[in-house]
């Protein structure tokens, strides 16, 4: 995996790699599993997605969220110090 934009950040990078590889590689099973059949219709898809959604924000959202803050405070203070 590679690192953050910034280095304080990249422990919290790696986490959420992790959980979202996890959960992606769940999330396209079923393409996969399906692939040479005729598949769902479009409200058992649509209903998956939502499914596959809630999953997403209950096991990789707020770990998303503490990532995203820790570089978007990091880029803020490189931004205020260089003064761009």
């Amino acid at each position: 995996m590679a690192h953050s934009l910034s280095p304080e950040c990249t422990p919290l990078k790696h986490e959420y790699d992790a959980c979202f590889n996890t959960w992606f590689e769940g999330y396209l099973e079923p393409a996969i599993a399906n692939a040479n059949t005729k598949g769902h219709s479009q409200d058992q898809r649509i209903h998956y997605s939502k499914l596959k959604k809630e999953e997403y924000d209950r096991k990789c959202g707020s770990i998303w969220e503490k990532y995203k803050d820790c570089v978007q405070v990091s880029t803020s203070f490189f931004l205020y110090i260089t003064g761009n």
